[in-house]
């Protein structure tokens, strides 16, 4: 019980640590910043060394460089080959070993794994040419193993962790466009929803009212409110037209909803594919609504998938009337003499979806053998003609 406070002390600080750590994840600059910092702190104790040494450099000039060749680290995002030449060139000025260690680290986080290779061997070659030269480094020792153990691990160590932490910033992106694709998905899957069940809902009862406005008009012939119910019955009508324009036109998306107009592009693919299509469309077809004809469009480019996967190389007969006021559409094909050897890959909701379509605006749909062929047959209101 008394350790109770000190454990929620705890969790507090530990939030308070995550929130600033992602407010600095989404602040680059102050990462840098900081980065540039901790590189100068570790480099500053080397200033009373480089001061001793046999260079031009004081104790007030070694910190101006130092600073400046930290200060690079401020474009690692941007320009890290810049830091690397830099920290290669306190290399061999001063023996600076520090930068190097950030430039590499670095390379490998924001350039990628080739680019940290390349940083490592670089760097390893430049040192070890430098090693060759008297007098550096000044405590350097007698063989090559000395310089193997010190400077080669500091190279691979710091450009594999950048690399590593590259992979994660990759991991870490492909999850974030994963959600968001993913979002975008459900997104227009709820828009496409919704725009069903408005026409389907809205577009029944905007019938409904024109149908009844009708009657009322025929009714009130020759009175005050004739004209009234006339313009009510218009205007109904009207607004079921911009609805179809609106949700089946322009598509839920932005794109238009193929209608008959795109039909001999299907067939044109289809033949290419091996199953030759006729197509027989009457000319009256071309004046249905655009929810007419992007049901049209729907059934035949669900029967042409159906023929390519069972009955390969069968020719297709696509039959679209109107009369009567009724839209009827017919899409047959002979049945293969022997199956596939393999089955085809289908998820066997092909079928179901196009009745779907077809009984949502009010018609019958029935697919299945007839006749030594398959036929799928499709009956529904013409509607309006424009």
């Amino acid at each position: 019980m008394h350790d109770r406070p000190a454990v929620q002390a705890l969790r507090r600080a530990a939030a308070t640590g995550r929130r600033l750590a992602g407010r600095w994840a989404q602040a680059p600059r102050t990462v840098d910043l900081l980065t540039a910092l901790s590189a100068l702190a570790l480099m500053s104790l080397d200033v009373p060394g480089l001061a001793a040494a046999d260079n031009p450099l004081n104790g007030p000039l070694a910190a101006l460089v130092l600073t400046a060749g930290a200060a690079s680290l401020m474009l690692r995002r941007a320009a890290p080959w810049l830091t690397y030449a830099v920290a290669l060139f306190l290399l061999g000025w001063l023996f600076e070993l520090t930068l190097v260690q950030f430039a590499l680290y670095s390379l490998g986080r924001y350039r990628g794994r080739r680019a940290g290779t390349l940083g490592v061997v670089g760097y390893v070659a430049f040192a070890y040419a430098l090693f060759q030269l008297p007098g550096w480094p000044p405590h350097r020792g007698e063989t090559l193993g000395d310089f193997l153990s010190l400077v080669v691990p500091v190279g691979v160590l710091a450009a594999g962790v950048g690399v590593a932490a590259n992979r994660q910033d990759l991991v870490r992106a492909l999850e974030a466009q994963r959600v968001q694709t993913e979002t975008l998905h459900a997104v227009q899957q709820e828009r496409a929803r919704i725009a069903r069940d408005v026409h389907d809902f809205v577009g029944r009862e905007l019938t409904l009212l024109s149908v009844r406005s009708q009657v009322l008009a025929r009714r009130a012939e020759g009175g005050p409110f004739a004209d009234g119910f006339e313009e009510l019955s218009e205007t109904a009508r009207s607004a079921h037209r911009m609805l179809n324009e609106i949700i089946v036109q322009r598509g839920v998306d932005g794109t238009p909803t193929p209608g008959l107009d795109a039909l001999p592009e299907l067939a044109e693919r289809s033949g290419h594919a091996g199953s030759p299509v006729e197509l027989l469309i009457d000319p009256v077809a071309h004046r249905l609504s655009p929810l007419r004809q992007a049901a049209v469009h729907r059934v035949v480019q669900e029967c042409l998938t159906n023929a390519a996967k069972h009955a390969p190389g069968e020719r297709v007969t696509v039959r679209v009337d109107v009369a009567g006021g009724r839209l009827g559409i017919t899409v047959r094909n002979a049945l293969p003499a022997t199956r596939p050897a393999t089955a085809p890959v289908s998820a066997g909701i092909g079928t179901t979806g196009m009745a779907e379509r077809i009984r949502a605006v009010g018609g019958a749909f029935s697919a299945g053998p007839a006749d030594g062929a398959y036929e799928v047959r499709a009956c529904l209101p013409a509607g309006e003609l424009t």
